[in-house]
């Protein structure tokens, strides 16, 4: 009964988080992207906070490591990462799914971040591989050109690129950081703290609210994302981090693009291309070189046939 209850957990976060992007782009149509994400955590840092407040003994970080970690939080996973992905999803061009796509690289981007930040990690060789064929994945999902890398369509996937880059980096960063805060208090602060970061970006944007339409569509849209997307999310998501792992909760990213490109399609009448398939694949492909030997070691894992050999 467990094990169905976790899968429904997973299925469950996969559809949330993968129809998030459908969510932001049907927001963006009334609200000015950073300002957007803004709000977005104004109203999931609140909710969070009195969750922590009512699930744990310490819902106000304390110590100097404590601030350092929800400062990484802030400014990377939650100011960083969503400023520069709904930048990049205000382009029409940017399909949901294909968002998605991009964004399922950071996985890789952690492990490829981890062996320069974390003592006695190395990436070996066909890690490398492995690193290089996710950014072909990005360049085949955006179209690069080789002679035009700044083309006008190529901008926001790079700048959805930058996104998945700086939620992995802070995501590394923040295990260098000897707190312990309970998660939901560090949510809830960087949250906050990040939302309060992207105001004064957005002011310095010279975003303004004059430029919000509020429609059933962009309260719906803002709801969805602040309820569901983010406070529910990512409850479920250190639940399931808990039960399984890291391994196979970054699986989650590899699931999530195809309930965007549902979503997507469903409500926005978003067709996937061949380009974001293609893209996927080679992501995907990088994420099982870099992670071959966890994996292996999964599947060992849950088949009962013993650890493999090492390399």
């Amino acid at each position: 009964m467990t094990r169905y209850r976790t899968l429904g957990l997973f299925v469950l976060l996969a559809a949330v988080w993968g129809s998030a992007f459908m969510a932001i782009n049907a927001g963006l149509e009334y609200v000015p992207p950073v300002l957007f994400a803004a709000v977005r955590y104004d109203i999931a840092g609140l909710v969070m906070l009195a969750y922590a407040a009512y699930a744990t003994d310490a819902p106000v970080p304390r110590s100097r490591a404590d601030w350092a970690d929800v400062a990484v939080g802030a400014l990377l996973i939650i100011a960083a990462y969503h400023a520069l992905l709904f930048i990049g999803q205000t382009d029409p061009g940017v399909t949901s799914a294909a968002a998605a796509v991009v964004v399922s690289l950071s996985p890789i981007l952690t492990t490829g971040f981890a062996r320069v930040f974390l003592p006695g990690e190395r990436l070996t060789p066909v890690g490398i591989v492995g690193l290089a064929l996710g950014l072909v994945g990005v360049a085949v999902l955006s179209e690069l050109e080789p002679g035009n890398l700044l083309a006008s369509d190529a901008v926001p996937t790079l700048l959805i690129l930058g996104a998945a880059a700086a939620f992995a980096l802070g995501s590394v960063l923040s295990r260098r950081v000897d707190s312990d805060l309970p998660i939901e208090t560090l949510e809830a602060w960087a949250m906050l703290l990040g939302a309060v970061l992207m105001h004064v970006v957005s002011v310095g944007l010279g975003e303004s609210t004059t430029a919000v339409t509020v429609s059933l569509e962009s309260v719906a849209a803002l709801a969805y994302l602040s309820i569901a997307a983010s406070a529910l999310g990512f409850l479920v998501y250190f639940e399931l981090l808990d039960r399984l792992g890291p391994i196979e909760i970054n699986l989650v990213s590899y699931v999530a693009p195809v309930f965007a490109a549902l979503s997507g399609w469903a409500f926005l009448n978003e067709i996937p291309t061949a380009g974001t398939a293609g893209g996927f694949g080679l992501i995907f492909a990088g994420f099982l070189l870099v992670k071959r030997r966890a994996v292996a070691g999964e599947i060992h894992r849950l088949t009962g046939r013993g650890a493999p050999d090492r390399e």
